[in-house]
């Protein structure tokens, strides 16, 4: 009678749901891949070096009259969209390029959970990114002032301060949408680079030879309606054009490359 009994306890365990991991812990370990290789530990660091370095510079050549919040503010952010969506690209892409990939997805099966992971990790550093910026640029503004006797003049409101972390947010995500979608790091950056660099360029141009383009230009290009973010609050139809230049740009690319990494096969 006890033998049947274990056995049937027995079997019952087997087939006992296992708990899967919480999402927490698979944030948690996301965070501190990012921060315990020496690359990534640099990458993370030089988010604040660059803070630092543009409010020197800030100080040292912005006219005396041009000291103010936002100037510093600004000055801060232009670096940092470039640096975040490299910490999402690398964030993603290296499962494939540093082939953990195999181990990462046997621990957890579910691919979506994991990219949500790296996701939610790279919104987190962003954000701590942006406030660390805002501080660096309180200091700045206290320092630069002080040095040029110039007044104080805090000129960045909440509103304006909300938005600039929006724009920041759609370059970093534009980031996870480019390791998702291409799975390499090397092509994703070029990738990125190519968005943000030589698109618009094109799109200026065809704007100058095609004054019907002009209109158009807002509505499809996304650095462009990404720069009303950081100019200040966007007004009416500009909201719209931030909207949908992230559909087109980020959201439907992102869906695809979702599709692509649950469907790929990990090696």
């Amino acid at each position: 009678m006890t033998t049947t009994t274990a056995a049937v306890t027995g079997v019952h365990e087997q087939h006992r749901p296992v708990p899967g991991i919480p999402l927490g812990r698979v944030v948690r370990v996301e965070l501190r891949k990012m921060f315990n290789t020496r690359s990534g530990f640099w990458l993370m660091a030089s988010l604040v070096i660059v803070g630092v370095l543009a409010t020197v510079g800030t100080i040292l050549f912005a006219p005396d009259d041009q000291l103010t919040h936002n100037t510093f503010a600004a000055a801060i952010g232009f670096p940092m969209t470039i640096v975040l969506p490299i910490i999402a690209i690398l964030s993603i892409t290296g499962e494939w390029s540093q082939r953990t990939g195999l181990t990462t997805f046997t621990l957890v099966p579910h691919r979506g959970r994991v990219l949500l992971a790296k996701t939610v990790s790279s919104v987190l550093v962003g954000v701590g990114a942006m406030l660390v910026a805002l501080v660096v640029g309180v200091v700045g503004n206290v320092v630069g002032t002080a040095i040029t006797g110039t007044d104080l003049v805090w000129d960045l409101s909440a509103a304006q301060f909300g938005t600039i972390v929006i724009g920041s947010l759609l370059c970093l995500l534009t980031g996870t949408m480019l390791g998702m979608l291409l799975r390499s790091s090397p092509a994703a950056l070029v990738t990125y680079f190519v968005m943000t660099l030589v698109l618009p360029t094109l799109f200026g141009i065809l704007a100058t030879n095609q004054p019907d383009f002009v209109d158009v230009q807002p509505w499809v290009d996304a650095e462009l309606a990404r720069s009303f973010l950081f100019e200040g609050p966007p007004q009416g139809e500009q909201w719209a054009q931030v909207a949908v230049t992230a559909v087109l740009w980020l959201v439907l690319p992102a869906l695809v490359g979702l599709r692509a990494v649950l469907r790929s096969e990990v090696k």
